[in-house]
């Protein structure tokens, strides 16, 4: 079975309202932006394409991703809510692919496999047509999907990884179980972010100091 050609929307535009005055995907994390380890991360995993969708402090979100690989959308609703990057993100993708895949730009935990074990989920699925990752009943992401629910996403009229969606289309939607929790992590907070820290020093052995606030 031929893995299924995904693209990725990573969404990058949000106020990092809780990491008390700190743009969260711009603290060093592995010795680089949180964000850029984000986004090489995916790269790895070979999208067809990569948009990258910006909103609060965009500028600063472009700058930390010079040479990589990738398309900007930017979002002027970004305050409106998340959906509205998915939408904006989604309506930017060009290169044809059978799935996208709605990354969230401050999991740095998750790595390249990471990514491909979603996208060879979907492959696999048994039925559905989108992909929600779980661990110890948590819901996680990226969230996958078919490629033919984007103009129902771009149009606002679904929102592929809502509770309401899973609880009334559970014809349409695979939990997918992991077997790790980098899928339910992210770092809102400054505990959420030293704890982080913690863990790539030790998976990685290296030593990193957090950025002075």
């Amino acid at each position: 079975m031929n893995r299924a050609r995904f693209s990725a929307v990573v969404l990058a535009a949000g106020l990092s309202s809780r990491m008390e005055g700190r743009h969260k995907l711009l603290l060093p994390v592995g010795g680089e932006p949180a964000v850029r380890r984000v986004v090489s991360a995916i790269g790895a995993a070979g999208p067809q394409e990569i948009v990258v969708v910006t909103g609060f402090n965009g500028r600063a979100v472009f700058e930390a991703l010079d040479g990589l690989d990738v398309h900007f959308q930017s979002n002027p609703r970004y305050r409106e809510g998340q959906m509205t990057s998915v939408a904006a993100g989604v309506a930017a993708l060009q290169a044809p692919c059978d799935a996208v895949m709605i990354c969230l730009a401050d999991q740095v935990l998750l790595g390249a496999a990471d990514y491909r074990e979603l996208v060879e989920a979907y492959t696999a699925m048994p039925r559905g047509s989108i992909l929600v990752p779980m661990f110890g009943g948590a819901r996680g992401n990226p969230v996958v999907f078919a490629s033919s629910h984007a103009p129902e996403v771009v149009n606002g009229h679904v929102n592929p990884g809502c509770r309401k969606l899973i609880a009334e289309h559970a014809d349409e939607v695979y939990l997918h179980e992991a077997q790790h929790d980098r899928f339910v992590v992210d770092m809102d907070t400054p505990d959420d972010y030293a704890r982080i820290l913690a863990r790539v020093e030790a998976q990685e052995g290296v030593s990193f100091g957090q950025e002075s606030s």
